[in-house]
């Protein structure tokens, strides 16, 4: 039986045979396309190819991409551990043929590897093919029909309708009809009962699609017309996983060695056995899967956040967190004990894994820890809102609290009900589903862009000439209206830019293209498809004209000069830190400087000087940018040019490099370090686990902020009547100070001493309760020790309602003792917030004591006395 490694790489191998290039897999964490957060397909590294703006280096190509399937169009998030085949990382078996063969070469391929090289029965295979569709036009796909008719009986091709076999990367772009393959696993006996025909596309967990051949053949206009591509494409995805269950003989995904070894792992660790009860199964299918998608997002670059991508990788892991803590038993941080096994696994296919095994078992135990302890908080809100339906006589939670568990502590509706269920509640989930459908649609008309379909003007491909020339003849190639938020703009693409579209950490570059009548303002610009797309509020009135394109030079300078700083700092933290540093992340514009790299503690004051020192060294050094271009990958490498985790390289590369700094880059660089002027660091912090961050200024944004720091000084030394020892004459004035606080302290306390024995002296006996209040010229810490002093020294029967101000802010404390609560039913809590409306604030606290700030002081009588008025003595 032939293992999952043998497999993957027996494809790679047999497409080698045929004459395509084997590709590496692209980072799973997409970049540098505003379009999509991850690699979703095994398209998406050859989108620009599809799309026209880039030529292939090969016709052919095969690869196995490491694709992400949890958010927007394609999402499996939820069905994931609960059936047999869904996974939210899974890879992607590819071939592609970029204007070579088509529809026969693809079929009659897919043909020979599946039944002459794997061998699988020909008998359990079935092919679908596009049935046409009536309202757009297209006629049945009676080519891959009658190919299909070479190697299939007629009742193996099935016809599948537009949802399931027309194939399309967007609301616009290509899109063709496809054929797919479906693999009927049944016993003999289940394919007696029902034909494998009868049960393709129904969802049936044992007849399955194992690979889509898609034909590429249209383009989808923004008017949902179809227009012929130029060139056609085949684009083919077999699920690996699927292929290696139906060749190891399996049922379900989980059970082969993609995954056993991971799950026995899991078994082991949590003394649970696999195969004995359906929820644990699940529980460990979903650790498994989750295991696989947290790991290689943060290997390529993403860590868990609360924005964007990263906020999708931190759901994937809370999700396997929770159903480690339900149903497997685990509190404390598991998923970080399973890195060795998953590496074991997969890290002679995925280099990436081994190499950043450190840094992945960091980020996720962090992460693990960090919500186990949210999960607690949860669980005690939810306890305390069962407590108050068992208070009120009620038998469900509101869906709306329901959605708050969801939304704030990650609890989905299902544990939320499980621990309801448990304590005798149901869940209103209409409410809930309500409230998560308005998330849903606030989040959808917020992103929502409307894009036109690109306008063409002339005939070509762009070229990039930003390394060279800051201004630039050209001519406007297309152009597309876009709407965003109700705002319109429009993006351009030129045939010779000299500006630099966003990538990389680097802003985009903004400036102007000018005709002989006119000028129209690019305020920034993006990278999408390998183009740089140049942003405009408004079109020229001739988009036909000749242009010249000209960079706003300052803004350009000052980017270019911050980003050289990022490539001396990332060498000088290696020198002072260690070579464990690798650069996470970055971003630079003419006045920001951020750099993100890899690092276990924190960096001292004095490792953040050897490193500012080593950095303006190379700057007063004034090291030129020595730049090769199109270097050879392997060449570039014995340069000792440093790579990036989470980047995808081309056969060809850009190595910058400034002395002893040399990098692989595609970014726009300062001429030479001296023109950076110099570097300080301003900040240096934690931003996830083992990931620290610098922020930095330099050159003329370095000088002005020394020059704040000269007049701030000048302003503290006139403060202290220009002493020549500053630092001394400062630090006796805090020695005075605290001495006086003290004091301060001591009064203060005596103070509230006498307070309180005067008002428990003072105090009213109300049907046996002491009931003590008072309206006093105290500040919130004296009022709480004098209302805890006064709990302390009567400690039954006791109502205290203190009214006080301070710097012309009304404050209302409720002190109840143990008995009133318990026995009288008083809430301080509750009291405190009716009373509060006297003062117009509002506050809150505990059964036994409460306050609240407000800002009429004049109502502060009136509040002391609703408080007993509440209490019903």
């Amino acid at each position: 039986m032939m293992t999952a490694n043998e497999i993957r790489d027996s494809f790679k191998k047999f497409f080698e045979s045929k004459g395509h290039l084997i590709v590496p897999s692209a980072p799973m964490v997409i970049k540098d396309d505003p379009t999509l957060m991850f690699t979703n397909a095994g398209m998406n590294q050859f989108k620009d190819i599809i799309l026209g703006t880039r030529e292939p280096k090969s016709r052919r190509a095969t690869d196995s991409q490491k694709c992400l399937r949890v958010s927007g169009k394609h999402n499996d998030l939820e069905e994931v551990g609960h059936d047999t085949y869904h996974h939210t990382m899974f890879e992607m078996l590819g071939n592609w043929s970029f204007g070579d063969y088509f529809k026969k070469g693809a079929l009659d391929y897919a043909w020979e590897y599946l039944v002459d090289v794997l061998h699988l029965d020909p008998n359990n295979l079935y092919a679908t093919v596009f049935e046409g569709s009536a309202e757009e036009g297209l006629p049945r796909d009676d080519e891959a029909a009658s190919i299909w008719a070479k190697h299939l009986p007629a009742d193996h091709i099935i016809n599948g309708n537009k949802h399931d076999n027309f194939w399309e990367m967007g609301e616009t772009g290509p899109c063709g009809p496809c054929s797919e393959i479906h693999l009927d696993s049944r016993t003999e006996e289940e394919k007696a009962k029902t034909p494998g025909s009868e049960l393709v596309n129904k969802d049936d967990p044992q007849v399955i699609e194992i690979w889509n051949i898609v034909f590429m053949q249209y383009n989808r206009k923004a008017d949902s017309t179809l227009e012929p591509l130029p060139m056609h494409v085949i684009d083919t995805g077999m699920g690996f996983e699927r292929l290696v269950r139906a060749l190891q003989g399996k049922h379900s995904n989980y059970d082969t060695d993609v995954f056993q070894p991971i799950i026995k792992e899991i078994g082991r660790i949590s003394n649970k056995e696999y195969g004995k009860e359906e929820k644990t199964d699940v529980a460990m299918r979903v650790v498994a899967d989750h295991l696989r998608a947290v790991a290689f997002s943060i290997a390529d670059g993403q860590l868990p956040s609360n924005a964007k991508a990263g906020y999708v990788i931190r759901r994937i892991l809370r999700r396997a967190v929770r159903y480690a803590y339900t149903f497997l038993d685990q509190k404390e941080a598991f998923l970080y004990k399973l890195l060795p096994v998953l590496i074991h696994e997969m890290g002679d296919a995925y280099p990436e894994l081994p190499a950043q095994r450190e840094l992945i078992g960091r980020v996720m135990k962090e992460e693990e820890d960090s919500f186990l302890r949210t999960l607690e908080k949860g669980i005690n809100l939810l306890s305390e809102a069962m407590a108050t339906l068992k208070k009120e006589g009620k038998k469900e939670l509101d869906g709306i609290q329901a959605f708050r568990m969801f939304d704030t502590y990650g609890f989905p509706l299902d544990l939320t009900e499980l621990i309801c269920r448990e304590n005798g509640y149901t869940v209103d989930e209409k409410q809930f589903n309500e409230e998560m459908q308005k998330q849903k649609e606030r989040a959808r008309n917020a992103a929502q862009v409307e894009n036109s379909d690109w306008v063409e003007i002339k005939a070509g491909e762009q070229q990039f000439v930003g390394y060279d020339f800051t201004e630039h003849e050209c001519n406007i190639l297309r152009y597309r209206k876009v709407t965003q938020k109700k705002n319109t703009f429009f993006e351009i693409v030129l045939d010779f830019t000299p500006f630099y579209g966003e990538m990389g950490g680097q802003v985009g570059d903004c400036g102007v293209i000018c005709s002989e009548n006119e000028t129209i303002e690019i305020i920034d610009t993006k990278r999408e498809n390998g183009q740089s797309i140049h942003i405009v509020k408004k079109l020229p009135v001739d988009p036909k004209a000749d242009f010249m394109a000209c960079v706003d030079i300052d803004k350009r300078d000052g980017s270019a000069a911050n980003h050289t700083a990022t490539h001396l700092l990332d060498y000088a933290l290696k020198q002072v830190l260690g070579d464990h540093v690798e650069q996470k992340g970055s971003y630079v514009s003419a006045d920001t400087l951020r750099f993100d790299f890899s690092h276990f503690q924190k960096v001292t004051d004095e490792e953040i000087r050897e490193v500012e020192r080593l950095v303006n060294d190379m700057i007063r050094q004034d090291l030129p940018l020595d730049e090769h271009r199109d270097t050879p990958i392997d060449e570039a490498k014995k340069l000792g040019a440093v790579a990036l985790f989470g980047e995808k390289y081309g056969d060809k590369v850009r190595v910058v490099r400034f002395g002893p700094s040399c990098e692989f880059c595609g970014g726009i660089h300062a001429k030479s370090t001296g023109r950076i002027g110099m570097l300080k660091i301003i900040s240096e912090s934690s931003v996830a686990a083992g990931i620290r961050r610098i922020e930095a200024k330099t050159g003329k944004e370095c000088e002005e902020m020394m020059y704040t720091l000269e007049d701030g000084i000048r302003a503290i030394r006139g403060m202290f009547n220009n002493a020549k020892d500053l630092r001394g004459v400062i630090e006796k004035y805090i020695e005075e100070h605290d001495s006086m606080k003290k004091d301060i302290e001591k009064f203060q306390a005596q103070t509230v001493e006498r307070a309180k024995e005067k008002l428990i002296a003072q105090a009213k006996d109300v049907n046996g309760v002491k009931v003590i209040t008072a309206v006093l010229p105290l500040d919130a810490a004296a009022t709480k020790d004098l209302v805890f002093k006064i709990r302390q020294s009567v400690q039954e029967n006791l109502l205290c309602v203190i009214g006080t101000e301070s710097a012309g802010k009304p404050m209302l404390s409720v002190m109840l003792s143990e008995d009133m609560v318990k026995n009288h039913n008083l809430n301080a809590g509750q009291m405190v917030r009716e009373a509060a409306k006297l003062i117009l604030g509002g506050g809150g606290g505990q059964p036994h004591y409460a306050t609240a700030g407000g800002k009429n002081v004049d109502g502060l009588s009136s509040a002391v006395d609703k408080v007993i008025e509440l209490a019903k003595l």
